[in-house]
């Protein structure tokens, strides 16, 4: 695992130093190593966290002749039989490590190559005989890939931060703000400045000679079944499930260094630790954080799943500092980013990693085998699609009328919508009705629904899908990559750990994507057929727990230890002299959380995290600055 970045200068010398000060920004992602190849005009490096190979992965790495080489972050764990088939075909390694076989599968396929990889990446290959340059990432995105085209030449990044330093413009892409209003993250293939995109998952960029951009998909996301495979059936279909959730664990398993398990109190995780236990000879380490306040502590749970595998298990209670906490997650996202399970996925990923270097997650499991509530709403909200247009108008213009304390407002704008993907869009996200007294009018997107339709339409099926398998192909196309695998990714490494996740295998989300909806949900409840293939390794309290996030108490911190930093940033005249919200509204969803009439947790924090955000644009991290903030444990 490491971090990458580099440059392509049209005209001009690249300088080993001008790489060195791009790959300085992401020492966290790699602590271990670093490396810089220059040739005339290009220039790449990287981070690396040893996970592999650690006394022959040092990177960069080339082919036999010196003709094309790789900057890598991630890792490929089917590359001993590529390597074994890449070497039956006359190429010669000097190395047993995984990256070494990109720079052959290149030297033979090309960019064919890319569909054969099975692991999750973001990479640089710089083919010195076409003085090309190739970038490509993952199909779900999991690791991340910025890139700049400009009039002087290609440059990219595993974090803006390296093309901050770069001197890329950075002039702020309003558009993108006006999507993270609504959504609280900026969906790919966007970035918040202009010049700056994200190398779409599943895709591929080449910057040739001349400074042309090619770009293409080698994988999408399979359009989910509404009906069963011909010649599968259920009980086929565990068996099978249970056999490629195992495949894909047990190719994560594939180490040098130590290695564990994120262990919270839910299903997916402790499947996961099962899965491990099984095919471990040692014991499994796992790694739970619970909280002081109840509703959000699921140490007892985790306890029963480490108990029954007998894992080598670590808790721990945690007391985050607060206040040193939120800008260190600002400044490593890079972005505005309003998703507050960042916390919690940093703090564990801190304390895991002062044992291990590697561990394995259950993320993936609610977005391909429906197990958010989100899925059963849009599902019983079918009705709605037979409400005549004419009465859609008139709700509208009806709820426009009703006052903001009427808590059925957005509802009636909801199933007012005129299309079901529209309906979805103003269910999920910040509420209209919000947005239209928050923010000031430039900043509004459109109030017609079909702009959303045509920004996610890479996310989303024909129109005339279910609407049920339109969301569960959005979660997993959108948010899955432009929320979930962000947070996962970038909170981990900020603590120079390698998170793995296999339930988003590729072979193993193509198959689940295959399987119909109603083996999925049943009597009011998601993930139905993994854990009829699965149960039998948990413990059986875990079976009837109701579905929870990743959460931390956000709504009583606000009215305790964080009421005052709350208040200095978002009422203070920096934020509200933004022109971008209404100062009158921000009090007033401020004033309305602390009397505790209505939980504004959600929308505060998004605010919160996009005023952090811009004064840690305004005000870069000096190179070499710690990024590390403490925390407490019990």
């Amino acid at each position: 695992m490491c971090g990458i970045a580099g440059f392509r200068l049209l005209n001009g010398i690249a300088h080993p130093a001008a790489v060195e000060a791009m790959c300085s920004q992401i020492r966290h992602r790699g602590p271990d190593d670093q490396g810089i190849y220059v040739d005339q005009g290009c220039g790449i490096g990287m981070r690396r966290l040893s996970i592999i190979d650690l006394s022959t992965g040092h990177q960069p790495i080339s082919n036999e002749d010196g003709s094309v080489w790789v900057v890598f972050n991630g890792e490929i764990y089917n590359y001993p039989e590529l390597r074994d088939r890449l070497i039956r075909q006359g190429h010669r390694f000097r190395t047993h490590s995984d990256t070494e076989t990109l720079v052959h599968l290149y030297e033979q396929e090309g960019v064919d190559g890319l569909a054969a990889l099975r692991g999750m990446f973001a990479f640089c290959i710089w083919d010195a005989r076409e003085r090309k340059m190739l970038l490509a990432r993952d199909r779900f995105g999991k690791k991340p890939l910025y890139y700049a085209s400009t009039p002087e030449g290609m440059y990219f990044g595993s974090e803006l931060k390296c093309l901050r330093v770069a001197g890329v413009p950075l002039e702020i892409d309003s558009e993108a703000l006006r999507l993270y209003f609504q959504f609280g993250y900026i969906p790919d293939p966007r970035s918040p400045f202009r010049a700056v995109k994200k190398l779409r998952p599943g895709g591929w960029l080449t910057y040739d000679a001349a400074g042309g951009v090619r770009q293409g998909v080698y994988w999408k996301l399979p359009e989910p079944a509404a009906e069963a495979p011909a010649g599968l059936d259920e009980a086929q279909a565990r068996l099978r499930l249970c056999e490629l959730f195992d495949e894909a664990v047990r190719l994560r398993l594939i180490s040098d260094v130590p290695l564990g398990a994120f262990l919270s109190g839910g299903i997916d995780s402790g499947s996961v630790v099962a899965s491990m236990a099984l095919q471990s000879k040692e014991p499994v380490r796992t790694f739970s954080i619970g909280f002081e306040e109840t509703g959000f502590n699921e140490l007892p749970l985790a306890r029963l799943v480490a108990q029954r595998h007998k894992t080598e298990h670590h808790e721990a209670v945690v007391r985050p500092d607060s206040l040193s906490l939120l800008p260190t997650l600002v400044r490593h996202f890079d972005e505005p980013f309003g998703d507050s399970s960042a916390i919690p996925t940093y703090i564990v990923s801190q304390f895991a990693a002062q044992h291990v270097k590697v561990c394995l997650s259950g993320d993936g499991g609610d977005e391909l085998f429906a197990g958010y509530s989100v899925f059963f709403n849009q599902a019983k909200l079918r009705w709605a699609d037979r409400i005549p247009q004419g009465l859609r108008r008139a709700l509208l213009r009806f709820s426009e009328a009703l006052p903001y304390s009427f808590y059925g407002k957005n509802y009636l704008r909801m199933i007012a919508q005129p299309t079901a993907v529209e309906r979805f869009f103003e269910s999920e996200g910040t509420p209209y009705f919000i947005r239209q007294r928050l923010l000031q009018p430039e900043w509004m997107l459109p109030a017609d629904g079909a702009y959303l339709t045509r920004e996610f339409a890479e996310c989303l099926l024909p129109a005339d899908a279910d609407i049920l398998l339109q969301v569960l192909y959005f979660e997993t196309a959108a948010t899955l990559t432009g929320d979930m695998l962000v947070k996962v990714d970038r909170m981990s490494m900020a603590n120079s750990l390698e998170v793995r996740c296999p339930l988003l295998d590729h072979k193993l989300a193509e198959f689940a994507a295959a399987l119909p909806p109603a083996w999925k949900m049943r009597n009011g409840k998601g993930k139905r057929i993994l854990v009829d293939a699965l149960s039998g390794r948990l413990p059986p309290e875990l079976l009837d727990q109701p579905k929870r996030g990743f959460g931390v108490p956000l709504p009583i911190w606000f009215r305790g230890s964080l009421r005052e930093f709350l208040a200095d940033h978002l009422l203070g005249s920096r934020f509200l002299n933004r022109g971008m919200v209404s100062p009158e509204f921000v009090r007033y969803l401020i004033d309305e959380h602390q009397s505790g009439r209505r939980d504004n947790a959600m929308w505060l924090w998004r605010l919160l995290a996009l005023e952090l955000w811009f004064e840690d644009y305004e005000c870069a991290t000096p190179a070499g600055e710690s990024l590390q903030p403490g925390f407490s444990i019990a």
